[in-house]
């Protein structure tokens, strides 16, 4: 079971947009050298030179993309706390693993 899945609200707590806030909308496989990573709304936003493609009606130009950005650098978001939390997990009675806030102890997303 993955810490972070996509829909989840997080904050940035490191890098060049520490206190942003965005949903996640891609989930990237973990690699050996980078680890898990994350395409964030919002956050990390990068500028693209992007050719003409006359074929896919592409215009040309400078656009920006959001880029993702690994996990160390963001925390999930509690609403109750208004502060980003660690993410722990508890084992229901019926044998389902639920992900839970660790400061309040209340599941994610409940």
């Amino acid at each position: 079971m993955n810490k972070f899945k996509s829909g989840d609200e997080v904050i940035v707590i490191a890098g060049k947009d520490k206190g942003k806030r965005g949903k996640i909308t891609k989930v990237f496989a973990a690699d050996a050298k980078k680890g898990p990573r994350y395409l964030v709304s919002g956050v990390n936003m990068v500028k693209k030179h992007q050719k003409p493609n006359p074929n896919m009606n592409v215009p040309g130009g400078i656009i920006e993309k959001e880029a993702p950005i690994a996990a160390s650098n963001v925390a999930i978001f509690n609403s109750e706390t208004n502060k980003g939390d660690r993410v722990g997990f508890m084992v229901k009675e019926d044998g389902s693993r639920a992900r839970i806030f660790k400061s309040t102890k209340k599941e994610i997303g409940a």
